[in-house]
């Protein structure tokens, strides 16, 4: 479930990542960038490039629905004709053919759930749909501790395989009931597909959206680089917590603020801890990654939103993760960050 975008002052807000990109909601009119925005996956695209004329907009945009409803029908849990849900509903244990793309966002999260130590699970879809943030409706009762216990047994990566073979690639699970699900990283890889597509198209200053998930390359019509902001975690305004440059890099923002409901008293969050099958709880609120590409920081923040602050930190500083944190203290926020992540600030802090 995700939020509709808030235009205020010339940016875009978009699950916790906002834009700022020299007013150019209004540029299209003015003839200095072309946006090119819409729905997809649950969300909203946003495609800005400078320095392209208005008479391609009916081309590139007809390509870049093409390209999210295919990235759609690869990954999608909540249509029943999806690769994923194929994959998900076939009760055997063969090797099941899926596309190079797909394989290697399932490869990119099985590296980053392995380095987080199992925070980041692909595998850990019955228990997102035991909770009720699946395609599942949310429960009226809180899941009994039996029901948690049943339905982690049907998961852990070390359950899936992705397999090559001269034809292809295959997914390859050893449990019959495993339900694979990859909305943590799939922004990103819809993200990253649609800069691909910008590029092949001969463009190189834009910046992409899907969602939380960025990329940008070049720069912006006033000839400046693209900025990002971080939103500040909460549900109640639209404030500015950092602004980057991404420097042509990827960042994915994940956070416990947007995607919740209540249940039997409690606020529970999308972001579920496979070690205990149930919400998060702590106070890490908000994660933020820069990575290579916006599929890797997708990856990251849903791993290090599990760990919780501290972990998150100590991972980070191992990996060498730029890396930006907002923790909840009583009614205000704290902020920390990787040296890394320094280094892409407007503003260091």
């Amino acid at each position: 479930m995700f939020l509709k975008p808030i235009y205020l002052h010339c940016t875009l807000l978009l699950c916790g990542v906002t834009l700022l990109s020299a007013c150019d909601r209004n540029a299209t009119e003015q003839g200095d960038a072309l946006v090119i925005e819409g729905k997809t996956m649950g969300t909203f695209y946003r495609v800005s490039l400078a320095g392209v004329d208005k008479s391609r907009e009916a081309a590139l945009r007809e390509q870049i629905e093409a390209q999210l409803k295919e990235d759609d029908h690869q990954l999608s849990t909540y249509k029943d004709e999806s690769v994923l849900s194929h994959f998900n509903q076939y009760q055997g244990n063969a090797p099941q053919p899926i596309s190079a793309g797909m394989a290697d966002a399932i490869v990119t999260s099985m590296r980053i759930g392995m380095l987080t130590g199992g925070a980041m699970d692909i595998t850990v879809g019955p228990l997102v749909n035991l909770w009720g943030f699946g395609p599942d409706k949310q429960p009226v009762k809180t899941p009994t501790p039996d029901q948690i216990t049943a339905a982690r047994k049907l998961t852990g990566l070390q359950h899936l395989k992705v397999v090559q073979q001269s034809d292809g690639q295959y997914l390859q699970k050893d449990l019959p009931g495993m339900y694979v699900d990859l909305s943590t990283v799939g922004e990103g890889y819809a993200t990253d597909h649609l800069a691909r597509l910008v590029e092949g198209n001969g463009i190189s200053n834009y910046l992409v959206s899907v969602g939380g998930a960025v990329v940008s390359r070049g720069h912006n019509t006033k000839g400046n680089p693209w900025q990002v902001a971080i939103q500040k975690p909460t549900d109640k305004e639209t404030a500015v917590q950092a602004i980057v440059d991404l420097q042509g890099m990827g960042i994915s923002t994940s956070g416990s603020y947007r995607n919740y409901y209540e249940l039997d008293g409690k606020r529970l969050s999308h972001i579920i801890d496979p070690a205990t099958g149930s919400p998060i709880t702590h106070k890490l609120v908000s994660a933020t990654v820069i990575a290579p590409t916006a599929l890797e920081a997708d990856g990251w923040d849903t791993g290090l939103m599990v760990l919780g602050t501290h972990k998150a930190l100590a991972l980070a500083e191992k990996e060498h993760l730029a890396v930006y944190l907002i923790t909840k203290e009583g009614n205000s926020f704290k902020t920390y960050m990787s040296p890394q992540f320094k280094a892409y600030l407007k503003d260091p802090e």
